[in-house]
């Protein structure tokens, strides 16, 4: 299997106030959004989640055509969650998502993997040194081994298991923006304010 898709869905949303991956964007749960965009690119879909309990519902919104996996390590840190998902994924390669991005280019996810060759990984870089690690491609077995070494020295953030990787490709969101003008691709819903402003972006899009 070459390409894997891991969806970070066990976040707590504190900010939002109830699971994002289940809020409606136009009547449509924002996961479905991101399962959407990575049709057709992938091998398989792998959502990570917090608890047992959030399994059932996926399956069946996604009609069992998703893997459901569970953070083995109690912490709502992305970093665990995509540890959790490298461990399970069967691609060669993992496109690394989290559920609440609506407006994923597909140009960009698949331009993302089909450049993952020979590097450990591909992460988008903002002209202000700022990264994406959660829109980003990775050796799915050289992520394992950076997001273990990272946790096992108590290092909870992605920049930290980045620097456990030797060859790291960066893409500049300058290169990007000829694919997607505004770059929604890595517009999050963090708030309900954020959801509004969703709103207001697919209704121009429309």
């Amino acid at each position: 299997m070459e390409r894997s898709v891991i969806v970070l869905a066990g976040g707590s949303s504190e900010r939002f106030g109830q699971s994002k991956a289940f809020a409606e964007l136009a009547g449509k749960p924002l996961i479905s959004y991101v399962f959407e965009k990575v049709q057709g690119i992938s091998d398989e879909v792998l959502i990570v989640v917090s608890s047992a309990d959030q399994i059932e519902p996926f399956l069946r919104l996604f009609d069992n055509k998703v893997k459901v996996v569970i953070d083995k390590v109690e912490s709502h840190s992305p970093l665990v969650g995509a540890s959790t998902g490298f461990e399970h994924a069967l691609g060669d390669h993992s496109l690394l998502l989290p559920c609440d991005t609506p407006f994923l280019s597909k140009e960009i996810l698949r331009l993302l993997f089909e450049i993952c060759i020979d590097v450990d990984a591909v992460i988008p870089r903002w002209p202000n040194d700022h990264i994406e690690p959660l829109h980003a491609v990775y050796r799915t077995k050289s992520g394992l081994y950076a997001a273990k070494m990272a946790i096992s020295e108590n290092k909870m953030d992605m920049r930290s298991m980045i620097s456990f990787l030797k060859r790291v490709r960066y893409v500049s969101t300058i290169v990007l923006k000829q694919i997607d003008p505004r770059l929604n691709t890595f517009f999050n819903v963090n708030t309900k304010l954020d959801l509004k402003k969703a709103e207001q972006i697919k209704e121009l899009k429309s």
